[in-house]
């Protein structure tokens, strides 16, 4: 049976091909640890679970949802009050908050509420692959901007050709960032705004990790720059913050009209979200917050073993602050996937090559922290036995 041809344009799901590898060396006896996805391990905080369990007994939530496709009321009025509270900005629940089936549904929509087939959509490299696979199926056209080290790996848009500017309807950022883990400012903040305005660029600003930050790291949401809501939506998640990745629960803030186009494509494409997972949502914005100063707290520690260890085999760099990823320089010249190789070969430990995320991801490799931590320090022993000086 044929496929669409725009699927054979999509690259295969990185994490896919990491479970399949992992599957075939553990079907082989192989004991393998994974530091490569980013899935949290622990549970969910125990109240967002009894608010799951008593309001998924109510009859009148085994319906369609309240509201479909936008989300309770009650769940985007709590979304408006976090960000009042977390990030001091105003949203009106009801025509910039929008309830989502996980922050990734979010990138998605985006494209197909915005996007004509034909256009450029900039991206950054590395980057998130699933951004790209959103661009390709909506017909638009990607085109990688360079993040670099030296840069703290933002984006120069100076550097970015000004024929693509010209024919560019949107922009995927996202910081604190998936690879690298580096953090935005304030005055880069205000930077995109201006490059939005001026060259009329819809932003993406995907900001599932803002509550995951390190060593005195400002936690920010775009939208607290003025003129940001005139150009951007911003997506945000309760999967990291709150362990929920598996409850499939997020929110889209920011542009009306943004938010009405991707409300319209769900609308036509989903039901929304089961009322019980937005009542126990709500419950986790409102009483949960502790949770995350306990995560971050348990992710520094682990932060800090990895590389304890990464400097006993010479590997000493001064990494970002965000996210519960570390973003690695590959030891010497070597590549990056030798060294993801090498690491699998000599220590059954699986990490995520930099190349995965973009050409210049080379001579990078990601490793998450979202493991146990008998797991980890197992992990641990094993590199520093395998490369150990």
């Amino acid at each position: 049976m044929q496929i669409a041809d725009r699927l054979t344009k999509i690259p295969p799901y990185l994490f896919m091909e990491l479970r399949k590898k992992i599957a075939k060396a553990k079907a082989d006896g192989i004991d393998v640890i994974s530091l490569a996805i980013g899935d949290p391990v622990e549970p969910t905080p125990e109240s967002i679970i009894a608010e799951l369990c008593r309001t998924a007994r109510d009859p009148e939530n085994h319906r369609y949802p309240t509201d479909e496709e936008k989300g309770m009321f009650a769940f985007r009025k709590e979304v408006a009050r976090w960000y009042q509270d977390r990030y001091g900005v105003t949203l009106d629940p009801e025509t910039e908050v929008l309830g989502l089936i996980g922050s990734k549904e979010g990138c998605h929509h985006f494209i197909l509420g915005h996007i004509n087939p034909g256009d450029v959509v900039l991206m950054t490299d590395p980057g998130y692959p699933a951004y790209r696979a959103s661009i390709l199926i909506g017909g638009g056209i990607p085109y990688n901007v360079p993040i670099r080290p030296e840069n703290d790996y933002l984006p120069v848009f100076e550097e970015i050709p000004a024929e693509i500017v010209k024919q560019a309807r949107g922009m995927f950022l996202n910081y604190p960032n998936n690879p690298t883990g580096a953090c935005a400012t304030r005055p880069f903040f205000e930077k995109l705004v201006a490059f939005a305005k001026a060259n009329d660029i819809a932003i993406c600003y995907d900001n599932p990790y803002s509550e995951v930050v390190f060593d005195g790291q400002e936690r920010l949401s775009f939208l607290s720059t003025p003129g940001a809501k005139e150009v951007a939506v911003e997506l945000n998640s309760l999967s990291k913050p709150y362990n929920m990745t598996g409850w499939r629960i997020g929110m889209a803030c920011g542009n009306p009209d943004l938010i009405a186009a991707i409300s319209k494509v769900k609308e036509n494409t989903d039901s929304g979200i089961f009322n019980a997972v937005q009542y126990a949502g709500i419950q986790a914005l409102r009483h949960e917050t502790g949770n995350i100063d306990h995560m971050a707290t348990l992710y520094a520690r682990r932060r800090a073993k990895v590389l304890k260890t990464l400097k006993k085999i010479g590997i000493d760099f001064n990494p970002p602050k965000g996210t519960f990823y570390l973003w690695v320089p590959t030891p010497g010249k070597m590549g990056s996937l030798e060294f993801t190789n090498l690491l699998f070969e000599k220590a059954a430990v699986v990490v995520a090559s930099g190349t995965a995320y973009g050409q210049y991801g080379e001579g990078f490799i990601r490793i998450s922290l979202t493991v146990p931590d008998d797991r980890l320090d197992l992990a641990l022993e094993r590199i520093e036995k395998a490369f150990g000086k």
